[in-house]
């Protein structure tokens, strides 16, 4: 039973490496990674690893479809051989992690306490900076332990999922958030769950792309989401820009939405033992290893460069003067949730 990791990176060399190692031993056999406008060497690294043998990458150069440079390469993703052949399918960014709760924190043990699933939502364990300001070159999962409370009311994108599903011909596409192009006649075999192992209603089978917020989400599995890392690479993220609406630039109101740090969840080590000596044997080629230097040296240079602009400079200073995001009560919550569904009520909305 195969399971395919569908990646797309840009100038995300730095990270890579530790990504890999740790899906590997999360139990991913089979990776395909998109790369676009690289600056810091990442196409350069994946072309080594897929010498390798250790995954497949695909320059996504363009031109881009409506829905932006992620949408164009999953749509690219569904016409190959190695996404058609796959069992079971996920696509994931370079920020998430796979961090599951059952048995032996594997792949195989999430099916064997969900056998009769053919999708498992993921949903998003938010972590934010964990006051760190300054880029380091640290193990992503090692350095950011602070994150969302198990429970959040409030936003609602705090829920949204990734959907690991089985590659059974329900679906013709593989999707951001969730599988795309349904095929009508087998809808009614869909079985969907949550990571909590709770059986979902037929709406996720077609639309839904956030889990129910104000609820734990996370029993058997959980998507650990790193969307801010340290300070300075919140600036770097800011310049290259979202994954899926690339025009859309990142501020303050993508920070404050994300960075929860009022818990602590060190689950995700559980794998750190296989995760260690998977990244040890990656660094170990000589190529690897100069091309992950490379890397770091190209983000703090870039960093430097980039506070010699004033919109970034004035971004960094704002983020250095605010405060961790505070969780809204669930009064608070229920208010902004009502006047959204009157919102959505009202057509001139």
């Amino acid at each position: 039973m195969t399971h395919l990791a569908i990646l797309c990176v840009r100038n995300e060399a730095a990270f890579l490496l530790e990504w890999l190692a740790h899906h590997h031993a999360v139990g991913f056999d089979d990776f395909l990674v998109f790369s676009n406008d690289c600056d810091d060497g990442t196409d350069t690294m994946l072309d080594r690893l897929a010498e390798m043998g250790l995954l497949t990458h695909v320059r996504n150069e363009g031109p881009y479809e409506k829905g932006g440079i992620q949408f164009t390469a999953l749509k690219a993703a569904a016409k190959m051989q190695q996404v058609k052949q796959a069992d079971w399918i996920l696509p994931l960014d370079v920020d998430e992690f796979v961090n599951i709760h059952a048995g032996d924190h594997t792949l195989s043990a999430l099916h064997a306490a969900l056998p009769d699933a053919t999708a498992i939502t993921l949903t998003w364990r938010l972590f934010g900076t964990s006051d760190q300001i300054r880029y380091a070159d640290t193990a992503v999962t090692d350095t950011f332990t602070r994150c969302a409370p198990a429970t959040l009311y409030w936003p609602w994108r705090a829920a949204m999922f990734k959907t690991l599903y089985r590659n059974d011909g329900t679906y013709k596409k593989p999707g951001v958030h969730r599988p795309r192009d349904p095929v009508k006649d087998r809808l009614e075999h869909a079985r969907w769950f949550d990571g909590a192992g709770r059986p979902l209603p037929d709406l996720f089978k077609t639309s839904r792309i956030f889990s129910n917020y104000g609820q734990d989400n996370y029993g058997l599995v959980q998507l650990n989401h790193y969307p801010l890392g340290a300070l300075e690479s919140y600036v770097l993220k800011a310049d290259r820009g979202r994954a899926v609406h690339s025009d859309d630039l990142l501020g303050m109101d993508y920070f404050v939405e994300r960075n929860f740090n009022q818990e602590e969840d060190t689950t995700i080590k559980t794998l750190e033992p296989a995760r260690r000596t998977e990244l040890a044997r990656l660094k170990a080629d000589e190529t690897l290893r100069k091309l992950h230097d490379t890397a770091v040296a190209w983000r703090k240079s870039r960093f430097t460069e980039l506070m010699q602009s004033e919109p970034y400079r004035a971004l960094f200073g704002r983020l250095l003067m605010a405060q961790p995001s505070r969780t809204v009560s669930p009064d608070a919550a229920r208010f902004l949730i009502r006047h959204a569904n009157m919102g959505r009520q009202d057509p001139k909305k």
